[in-house]
């Protein structure tokens, strides 16, 4: 412990004059006012913050970070929970084959970039949780290995935040060793998964952050402008990784928001000039480069998949026409009038379907119907599906004319039972506030002629524009009521085969309302339609701008994103990630007993736990003490406690508390990068009750630092070593007691399964039932 003994319980009068106040930084160097008391540090403690000690101890975490991830990284041999999404990605990558995903590109990139320098030819699928990588010979270890290098190389990064934040030697280390030892960290890096390279580059974001504040004395510096730009980048690389990999964006933002607010305290004495040169500055490494990192990824991600594959359907027409090989930009055809077609909503896949069947007269809620014939949505192809498109108005005997355009007013006659499609003034029979969709029978047509008529809103088409089979999306909105007929994947009663519900939408721009013809199957003559445009030569792809086509996938990036709402057996509510009150199962193996379940340290997680609790303890108790004119807390420690531990906790609250608000599935691994952050704090903490002193200054020396700094070193005596040492091996104890569930292998008794379930609510497989084992 410290030397100097009392400095918590210096009290100052709350009344002290001008004369009585010290003129101190709001940050981590100061001029001490405890210069005086001579420290005597032991020489273990000497010896470990040494420049050699430290550079040991960066190899030895390193060393111990690559062989706990690496260890066994051939098992299994099977394909892994998520690995059947971010390996897939990386095949389509290989075959250059269009997919969609709710993440940004980087990090599948890399995995498509890692699994064609190892030899992968992109033809496995990962379609199942346990397909065989040996059997089809994938150089799956090769993958694997990329998360596995990020995840290493993030344990020696946190040991540099620690050391760059003014932290001695041993309590840089005991951050390192909570993410070193931890179970979900180490089982998230040896999987083909995003995470990894998620926490890598947020790790490295802070750490230049870090570095880039060290140099507030020397700003506008080449070194200074280093650090800002790296921050920016590296800040990208973070949130092109994995989409809540903006929540990193955000915690940075504010760390420069509050930097910015304190340039412009005109205490500091800085001109408007001075502090707009600071907004363009950061402006240009924190917003600018990072937008053209980001945007960069995007374009690569353009230019490597420009052939058609299995997100085309995802995208609009004139996204799909620019890639090779697209059914749409191959077989779509102009639609003209009289030729018979089969409809497809565009988000559910149903056919516009109709049938003799009737609503009923009366529904379970007591409204009426019209008893009007049946249209549904159906999923199948049937006779009952085909539409016929009737003109509006006088047509040529031949010519361009005969072809559908856009706005044009039209009817759609059902072929099997002859009768236009109609919708009225009277409620849907799932949706009171809908319309009901029906037909009329086409001999009485004249008596409900306004009510069949429907006008093509074509979607990002102009005026005139031919509508084309496949491409031409397009809302059909009823002229007399405006609305826009819609489906949904709720279905109808038995009385209506369970087929889907057709109704009218009043909002006439509904997104979802979107529909397209999938076949156009004869023409007006009963021909089938392909042979009248006579010899059609190969079409080339189209192109379509680059911007246009990055917006249009991140709205449906976030779209989709917010849509998994899905319920799994293996999500989880945030407020039980700290905890680790459950975790989720990656893989079994019946014959042997064997199984993955991601689970993280107790030790080292409750620990963090326990860490932010106190963080929060003190600073309010410090408020409070300062309420009372009384100052518990030397003012270089209060600093470092509210600017540099206050960061690490901005980190960490940005990572956590905006999953509460959201509606999506959520898993435990969604809280690693704010356990990263814990660790920091738990590091910070533990110096603080360990020391009463801190080092200082950590910041660069530079022309804009007005007086001379006096040196201070922290104290943690013998008993810090003592303390890190104890809680090192307690960790390395858990993680080693949980192991068989990280690596897969070996396989466990039932009785032992018992014994690794260390909570009630962990759900583990092959356990032992009360009467003995399973």
């Amino acid at each position: 412990m410290a030397s100097t003994p009392g400095l918590r319980g210096r009290r100052v009068r709350s009344g002290a004059g001008p004369s009585s106040a010290v003129d101190f930084d709001q940050d981590d160097d100061h001029n001490s006012l405890y210069s005086n008391h001579s420290r005597h540090r032991s020489s273990i403690e000497q010896f470990l913050d040494s420049e050699q000690a430290s550079i040991a101890m960066v190899g030895v975490l390193t060393a111990l970070a690559f062989a706990l991830r690496f260890y066994k990284i051939n098992n299994p041999d099977e394909v892994v929970f998520d690995e059947v999404h971010f390996g897939k990605f990386a095949s389509h990558y290989i075959q250059r084959e269009y997919y969609f995903d709710v993440h940004p590109p980087l990090a599948k990139l890399l995995f498509g970039l890692a699994g064609w320098f190892v030899g992968f030819d992109g033809q496995f699928q990962f379609e199942n949780i346990g397909d065989s990588y040996t059997e089809n010979h994938v150089p799956y270890v090769g993958m694997r290995a990329l998360p596995a290098i990020l995840g290493s190389l993030t344990v020696p990064i946190v040991y540099a935040i620690m050391k760059e934040s003014g932290y001695s030697t041993i309590v840089a280390a005991f951050s390192a060793c909570i993410v070193l030892f931890d179970n979900a960290h180490v089982a998230q890096s040896r999987l083909i998964l995003l995470d990894a390279t998620l926490i890598f580059f947020m790790s490295l974001t802070i750490y230049s952050y870090i570095r880039f504040r060290k140099l507030r004395y020397l700003e506008f510096s080449s070194e200074w402008w280093t650090w800002l730009i790296a921050t920016g980048v590296f800040m990208a690389c973070t949130w092109a990784s994995k989409v809540n990999g903006i929540l990193t964006v955000v915690a940075i933002g504010i760390a420069v928001l509050v930097d910015l607010w304190d340039i412009l305290d005109i205490r500091k004495g800085h001109s408007m000039e001075h502090f707009w040169r600071h907004f363009s500055a950061r402006a240009t490494g924190l917003i600018l480069i990072p937008l053209i990192v980001y945007l960069t990824t995007f374009y690569i991600h353009f230019a490597v998949l420009n052939t058609s594959g299995p997100g085309d359907t995802f995208m609009s027409p004139a996204f799909q026409e620019t890639l090779k090989g697209n059914e749409l930009l191959l077989n779509s055809q102009e639609i003209r009038y009289f030729d018979t077609v089969t409809i497809r909503h565009k988000n559910t896949k149903v056919f516009l379907h109709s049938h003799w069947e009737r609503y009923p007269l009366k529904y379970d809620d007591g409204r009426i119907s019209s008893q009007g014939q049946q249209v549904t949505g159906y999923g199948h192809a049937d006779t009952n599906n085909e539409w016929q498109i009737i003109p509006t108005k006088a047509l040529p005997e031949t010519g361009r004319g005969r072809v559908v355009r856009y706005n044009d007013v039209v009817q759609l006659l059902h072929v099997n039972t002859q009768s236009y499609l109609l919708t009225h003034d009277v409620a849907s029979p799932l949706m009171a506030t809908n319309q009901e969709f029906t037909t009329w029978p086409k001999e009485d047509v004249v008596s409900r002629y306004n009510d069949t008529l429907f006008q093509l809103h074509l979607i990002d088409a102009y005026e005139g524009e031919a509508w084309k089979s496949k491409s031409g999306h397009f809302r059909l909105v009823h002229v007399p009521t405006k609305v826009s007929m819609w489906t949904y994947v709720n279905q109808l009663p038995e009385w209506a085969f369970k087929q889907q519900e057709i109704n009218g939408n009043k909002n006439a721009q509904e997104k979802t309302a979107t529909w397209y013809v999938d076949e156009i199957l004869s023409d007006e003559t009963g021909l089938d339609p392909r042979g009248r445009t006579g010899e059609v030569p190969a079409k080339q792809p189209k192109k379509m701008n680059f911007f246009k086509k990055f917006a249009e996938l991140q709205l449906l990036m976030l779209q989709h994103n917010a849509g998994l709402t899905a319920s799994h057996p293996y999500a989880s509510s945030p407020i039980n990630w700290p905890f680790l009150l459950t975790g989720i199962s990656f893989w079994t193996q019946g014959e042997d007993q064997k199984q993955i379940y991601l689970i993280g340290n107790l030790v080292g997680w409750w620990a963090c736990v326990v860490a932010l609790s106190i963080y929060v303890g003190i600073i309010g108790a410090d408020l409070l003490a300062r309420r009372r004119g009384i100052t518990p807390i030397p003012e270089p420690v209060r600093n470092r406690l509210w600017n540099n531990t206050g960061f690490f906790i901005v980190i960490w609250a940005v990572h956590y508390f905006p999953f509460f608000l959201m509606s999506r599935q959520l898993f435990i691994h969604h809280y690693l990068p704010s356990h990263l952050a814990s660790a920091l704090v738990a590091g910070a903490v533990l110096s603080f009750v360990m020391s009463e002193t801190i080092n200082y200054p950590i910041s660069i020396r530079g022309p804009l630092m007005d007086r001379p700094r006096h040196p201070q070193e922290a104290d943690l005596g013998i008993n810090g070593p003592i303390v890190v040492g104890l809680f090192t091996l307690m960790m390395f104890a858990m993680f080693m007691y949980i192991a068989p569930l990280t690596y897969g292998t070996p396989g466990l008794t039932g009785e032992q399964v018992n014994s690794k379930r260390l909570l009630s609510s962990w759900t583990l497989h092959f356990a032992a039932k009360a009467s003995g084992e399973s």
